[in-house]
């Protein structure tokens, strides 16, 4: 049979002109799914276990994916070199495609997949453009000269790299075959340095992009906004969404977004004009089937055939050991809001984090207003969202010193190891930032920098024991500190979580580890909190619940379908719908989430209350008449 025979017989951008495709799926996902470990090289698996990589490309084909995506997100020199795989990029990528293309046979067309570079641009200099596109440019003529149908550059976060990758594509297909470039944007839609999707996409039509489109990013709605912005750039888009929003569950990362739920976007989407969708990290054949009956109806150019680990904190076996522990400071004693959680006072803490970019002033403000309105604390992200800001212990020393307001530190494992986040503490300890609530983190992939490293040293049980230890006046070996340090230990807890037992026993570690204070994601379900109050009564924490006024029908669906740890009841949402847009929706926002903490009121030490969109003064209103002033 001739290499054309098994190929389809539309070329590619004929097949787009007539109808539309479908994208396979996750295939990083399905690979440490099957046991391959995350710390492998998956690009090396196409030389090494070729079986798998093909059975999973058999699957996708099956499930109706059109377009096949070679495993080579990473095959380029600059990643592979941290392998020590540089010198085999031809022989990895040629072995990609040929694995794929033996998937794809007449059905679909084989994608050369193209991630980033893995080396950081920023402002690139000469030099480190050059770097780049050399890298990615031989990638490229490896993937052309093993017979791709198309180059998809794909997950750019940055301009800069996007614009060198694309060129550095353009100039290996030299026309012969056509060029995707596909970014990864933020919630509202932008690049790292503030590019819109439409404008991007405009861009990338001058420098001679084929496709334009919009992969990874934080889930299908998100997705759906920038594909949308860039249907005006007049080329075909392609939109490849993830399954929401990660959460860590053991050592795994999982995606919550449901196949059906992917169905209805991918509906939406054929519907405005884009003409690819598919999957990215976290979706499975099951969403791919829910897209590919979705194109069906759309009019598909083709025939219907077609986690962070726990270590242990030890230190070696020779280290000095002292003969005993010190006594911690009594609770009550750790801070103002320790005190008042033991006198059984309701408590309110409202989240406040640094803006993106140098300028704190608006969060600091925002924090004045609040204290003048009665709210206890702010409490402070650690790295919200993944993105450029300022470290929350400098924002927390500053709300501390200018508006003379307590905060309470988030604390996550994704940046620092153990030896980063024992100094991190300590320092918190020097500047009298006593509050901490201890969180695993959001992983990298979900911000602007998404080759940046996740640490994982230690999860939030690790890091409880950590500052448990330095309570009791000992470092991590157990050497003494001369004193103890005061921290209020506070961890977050999923009333709604998808592995409700294993929620709980999760707690009742956390509680050994030495968590003395639960803040619950947002719960817009009385009965949900209840049965998880009656469940962790045997405990003994105080409990804040979390609330988080709804902005808009649009907000409460992504929260429900593509937020982990998240249940919007339907009841709930169909309110928010009827209540339309703008002031009207904030307003039956705060509404539900007053009726929620009237519900529960009685049941626990106060409340956490997470504004959306830095509207403040919404907190201010769920908890009119719960504060003292």
């Amino acid at each position: 049979m001739s290499q054309a025979a098994d190929r389809p017989e539309k070329s590619f951008m004929e097949a787009l002109k007539q109808g539309v495709l479908v994208v396979d799926g996750a295939m990083g996902t399905q690979l440490y799914e099957r046991g391959v470990l995350y710390n492998v090289c998956f690009e090396d698996l196409n030389l090494s276990r070729p079986e798998l990589v093909k059975k999973i490309h058999d699957d996708y084909v099956r499930a109706g994916a059109q377009v096949v995506a070679t495993n080579t997100f990473g095959a380029n020199a600059l990643r592979l070199e941290k392998h020590g795989l540089a010198s085999k990029v031809g022989e990895i990528n040629a072995a990609a495609v040929k694995i794929a293309r033996e998937a794809a046979g007449q059905k679909a067309y084989v994608a050369g997949n193209v991630g980033p570079s893995g080396w950081f641009m920023g402002d690139p200099s000469i030099a480190d453009a050059e770097r780049v596109k050399a890298a990615i440019r031989e990638q490229c003529e490896s993937l052309v000269a093993a017979g791709v149908d198309v180059l998809a550059v794909e997950t750019m976060r940055q301009t800069s790299e996007i614009k060198i990758a694309l060129a550095a594509a353009r100039e290996a297909a030299n026309g012969k075959i056509p060029v995707i470039a596909s970014a990864s944007v933020d919630e509202s839609g932008r690049m790292s340095d503030g590019t819109s999707a439409r404008d991007l996409a405009a861009m990338l039509r001058d420098l001679g992009a084929d496709v334009v489109g919009i992969n990874c990013s934080d889930g299908p709605m998100t997705v759906l906004d920038a594909a949308e912005a860039m249907l005006a750039c007049g080329l075909p888009v392609y939109a490849v969404p993830n399954a929401g929003l990660p959460r860590r569950v053991d050592e795994r990362l999982v995606y919550v977004s449901t196949p059906e739920y992917f169905g209805v976007y991918a509906r939406r989407m054929f519907k405005l004009g884009v003409k690819m969708v598919g999957g990215c990290c976290g979706t499975t054949t099951e969403h791919i089937k829910r897209i590919a009956a979705a194109a069906r109806m759309a009019g598909s150019s083709q025939s219907d055939d077609l986690e962070a680990h726990t270590i242990e904190i030890t230190s070696r076996s020779d280290a000095p050991r002292p003969t005993a522990t010190l006594p911690p400071v009594p609770f009550a004693q750790k801070s103002k809001l320790a005190q008042k959680l033991a006198d059984k006072k309701f408590v309110v803490s409202v989240e406040v984090n640094p803006p993106v970019g140098l300028d704190p002033t608006k969060a600091i403000v925002a924090a004045k207003m609040l204290k003048e309105g009665g709210v206890d604390v702010v409490n402070i992200a650690d790295g919200a969202r993944a993105q450029a800001r300022m470290v929350n212990l400098a924002m927390a020393t500053r709300v501390q010193r200018e508006v003379g307001m307590e905060t309470i530190l988030h604390v996550c494992g994704r940046d620092r190891n153990l030896l980063g986040t024992l100094a991190h503490l300590l320092g918190a300890n020097d500047l009298g930032v006593n509050n901490l609530v201890i969180i695993t983190g959001d992983p990298p992939k979900m911000g602007d920098f998404p080759d940046a490293s996740a640490v994982y040293d230690l999860d939030s049980i690790g890091i409880l024991k950590l500052a448990h230890k330095l309570n009791h006046g000992v470092d991590p070996g157990g050497k003494p500190l001369g004193g103890t340090t005061r921290f209020l230990l506070a961890t977050g807890a999923e009333p709604a979580a998808l592995n409700y037992e294993r929620e709980l026993k999760r707690l009742e570690e956390k509680k050994a580890a030495g968590a003395e204070l639960v803040m619950t994601q947002p719960v817009y379900d009385p009965r949900v909190l209840e049965k998880f109050l009656d469940d962790i009564a045997h405990l003994g924490l105080p409990v804040l619940v979390g609330l988080l006024p709804l902005a808009s029908f649009r907000n409460a669906e992504f929260l429900h379908n593509e937020v982990p740890g998240m249940s919007v009841p339907e009841p709930v949402r169909e309110r928010m719908r009827k209540a339309g847009t703008g002031p009207a929706a904030r307003a039956e926002g705060v509404a539900i989430a007053r009726e929620m903490l009237a519900a529960i009121r009685s049941r626990v030490a106060g409340a956490y209350i997470m504004p959306p969109l830095e509207r403040y003064e919404l907190a201010l209103e769920v908890v009119d008449g719960y504060l003292e002033k």
